[in-house]
């Protein structure tokens, strides 16, 4: 007897100094239900659970607590058993019930032990994520009126699992939903292949791909993308990943190898971060401006293995610098290139010494006098005209320009005084061509042509052009015979060329028959002025009486 008591006192002393919390609870009230609910053909008992949650309260009321152990007390709060017993509704409670059903289960099954992942509450509030593991005690098998619970805390773990799937999706979202296109990409394959030309003595890589450039191509088809997110679908106008991967070709082509150049001589010197500017193509066959940013994941620094890419679309910007770069170098109305473009290519031909060269001075006849008739309207269109004449009669390397309110200029490196002969007189068929169209308000042209020879200088000075040292040369273009008899009112312009006195007649820009009449040619302003070394074009306009 005093054996028995010995182990007893031993028995309870190791319940009570457990160091984690241990119940003794009565589950014979829940075999009971059991087996009224086998009676009525429950079999499956998960959904007959889920089916009604009551069931499941039932069940939990039914179990009686017999006992529980110090760490019990000290882990929920409680100064005595009868006092967690008075609040057991309130440290069994919310999300328990249904972390229930699965001990539950294990219990209907015939198991006798169960395991089970539950949360419980302190009698202050505080929850507590517990792994409950329950055994029910030899000799007891029939009735669970004797079943030994105990349970461990693992709120930490399971808080520190909590922030590992709260920080995954966050990322994820961050990911996903980034409203930068995203590609995460395995560059694994060409650390190995740089690798492997460092073992070969290769210094220069610059030098090398400028040798090998099929290298690069090599380097291409070793990227291995792992993931992209829905900007870069949308981006890249795909309806899904698989599509957008089976493109690629599609999307990376053209001079995508001179860009990929660059970011492999970036990755050779160490630059695990860089940013380049590169041309991509959507599968619709847009274009796409994109800022590629390439990063080294932490961590993958000696591999590469993962890597991502940011595309952000900068097509709007592209094209928006593009535009301003256009008007700094055009002019709006006529489409052509500025004066500013102009003096800019004087100043590039006479650096590069470009001999000969060619140049026309066009001046657009009659335009002062159709604004002052008609109005500013009526002259645009003129100019605009003039604009689409000398844009389909001139051709690179050849450049119109328009340098002042009527005058123009035709700049042709390389083209002697035949070559500038040939390029009057394209300029001429063409206008004739855009005056069939507007038979009715043709537009006639005044020019003068000049060559500059080898080792001559071109400069910009208060004229449109002006050549020193030169020999003499100008020429008229006239108006055909053909406008002549046109029954519109006709008006005199007088040239002078290198001192000799011509007079073409041309048809007006405008015509008020009876209100305005013209009388005698006075010399007026030059409007085209060649420097007296080449020889003096000067036009005259004509003066107008009411």
């Amino acid at each position: 007897m005093s054996s028995m008591s010995n182990e007893s006192t031993s028995g309870h002393e190791l319940f009570e100094l457990a160091p984690i919390a241990m119940w003794v609870e009565d589950f014979s009230a829940v075999k009971v239900i059991f087996d009224k609910w086998r009676t009525n053909g429950v079999s499956d008992i998960i959904p007959f659970l889920r089916e009604d949650m009551s069931r499941v309260a039932e069940c939990a009321h039914a179990i009686r607590v017999l006992k529980v152990n110090r760490k019990t007390l000290e882990l929920f709060e409680a100064r005595d058993t009868a006092e967690l017993v008075d609040n057991i509704g309130s440290v069994f409670r919310d999300e328990m019930l249904e972390t229930h059903i699965d001990e539950l289960a294990q219990l209907f099954e015939g198991k006798l032990n169960f395991t089970s992942y539950t949360v419980n509450y302190t009698l202050s509030g505080k929850r507590l994520d517990v792994q409950l593991r329950g055994q029910v005690l030899p000799g007891h098998e029939e009735t669970l009126d004797y079943v030994l619970l105990a349970t461990e805390d693992v709120t930490e773990r399971e808080e520190a699992h909590r922030r590992e799937r709260f920080q995954s999706l966050y990322a994820q979202g961050l990911f996903e939903h980034s409203p930068v296109s995203l590609w995460v990409e395995d560059f694994s394959r060409i650390h190995t292949l740089l690798a492997e030309l460092r073992a070969r003595h290769i210094v220069n890589l610059r030098v090398f791909l400028d040798v090998h450039p099929e290298f690069i191509r090599q380097c291409l088809g070793e990227i291995r993308v792992i993931d992209v997110n829905q900007a870069t679908l949308h981006m890249f106008r795909a309806p899904n990943r698989q599509v957008l991967l089976q493109n690629q070709h599609v999307v990376f082509r053209d001079d995508v190898e001179d860009h990929f150049r660059e970011q492999l001589i970036d990755l050779w010197e160490g630059r695990l971060l860089h940013s380049h500017e590169v041309m991509n193509y959507a599968l619709d066959g847009s274009e796409r401006y994109v800022l590629l940013q390439f990063s080294v994941f932490p961590g993958h620094e000696e591999d590469w293995s993962l890597v991502l890419v940011s595309l952000t679309d900068i097509t709007a910007r592209k094209k928006a610098e593009a535009y301003l770069e256009y008007l700094g170098r055009h002019d709006v109305l006529t489409k052509l290139y500025n004066r500013s473009f102009y003096t800019e290519e004087v100043n590039r031909l006479e650096r590069k010494r470009v001999c000969p060269v060619g140049l026309l001075i066009i001046d657009l006849n009659g335009l002062k006098e159709s604004n002052d008739a008609l109005g500013h309207d009526a002259g645009d269109s003129l100019l605009r005209r003039l604009g689409e004449v000398l844009n389909e009669s001139v051709s690179l390397p050849n450049c119109a320009a328009r340098i002042g309110g009527d005058e123009f200029a035709v700049l042709m490196p390389g083209a002697d005084s035949k070559a500038a002969e040939v390029a009057l007189e394209e300029i001429y068929r063409v206008l004739e061509v855009n005056n069939q169209f507007y038979a009715d308000a043709p537009i006639s042209i005044s020019a003068g042509m000049a060559i500059c020879e080898t080792s001559e200088t071109i400069e910009i000075g208060s004229a449109p052009c002006r050549r020193r040292d030169v020999p003499q040369e100008a020429r008229i273009l006239r108006t055909p015979a053909k406008y002549r008899n046109q029954r519109l009112k006709l008006f005199s312009q007088t040239f002078w060329d290198n001192g000799r006195r011509g007079e073409i007649r041309t048809p007006p820009l405008w015509s008020q028959t009876g209100k305005r009449r013209l009388i005698s040619e006075k010399s007026g302003p030059s409007c085209i002025n060649v420097t007296r070394t080449i020889g003096e074009l000067s036009y005259c306009a004509p003066t107008l009486l009411s």
